[in-house]
């Protein structure tokens, strides 16, 4: 089975690529051949989500699916969520993303947050959508040079290090984006 992942961020194709298996081909959008942005002007990470995957679907007929993740800190009512990756404004700047973050988040002592992904799934005509969460705590100084976004400041419940810290297959057994992967893929296991 082939799937579009209808994102532009190779650090998310490279991720989901080594989590799905064997039998379902993941086709990025510049592998179908899409430059273009979809906008996303929905209210929730779940309406985003679906955005970008029936955009895809209907303009290309391929069966596909589209995440859309939020950083959520607990202090700051939920913020950046929807606007996880243009925190800042424009042009999009994960360094000023953060930089914000930690200002805004400075005068709180609780520095609860969590990950959320909301991974839309379009086969045919039918919409699934699967969730995936993982708690934590930001910490007020970058830390680590692996993965991306807000993942230098973020530290899960139960570990000591930031997601930049940990190994891609570290990060890959906890992240919300596998969470969420993960009830996809044995969605597509168990009906297709």
């Amino acid at each position: 089975m082939e799937l579009v992942f209808a994102t532009h961020n190779e650090n998310k194709v490279i991720e989901i690529k080594n989590l799905i298996h064997d039998n379902i081909k993941i086709l990025s959008l510049s592998d179908i051949g899409f430059k273009d942005e979809i906008i996303e002007y929905g209210k929730s990470l779940h309406e985003n989500s679906i955005i970008k995957a029936k955009y895809i679907k209907s303009n290309y007929g391929m069966n596909c699916f589209a995440d859309d993740t939020g950083l959520e800190v607990h202090s700051l009512n939920n913020e950046p969520g929807i606007y996880s990756s243009r925190y800042s404004g424009y042009p999009i700047s994960t360094n000023n993303n953060i930089k914000k973050l930690l200002n805004n988040l400075s005068v709180f002592s609780d520095k609860s947050a969590r990950f959320r992904t909301v991974i839309s799934l379009i086969i045919n005509q039918n919409i699934y959508s699967f969730e995936g969460v993982i708690n934590g705590k930001i910490i007020d100084k970058i830390k680590g040079e692996r993965g991306f976004g807000y993942d230098p400041i973020f530290i899960p419940n139960g570990y000591k290090k930031t997601f930049a810290e940990l190994s891609l297959e570290e990060k890959n057994t906890i992240s919300h984006r596998y969470i969420a992967i993960n009830k996809m893929i044995h969605f597509l296991k168990k009906n297709y």
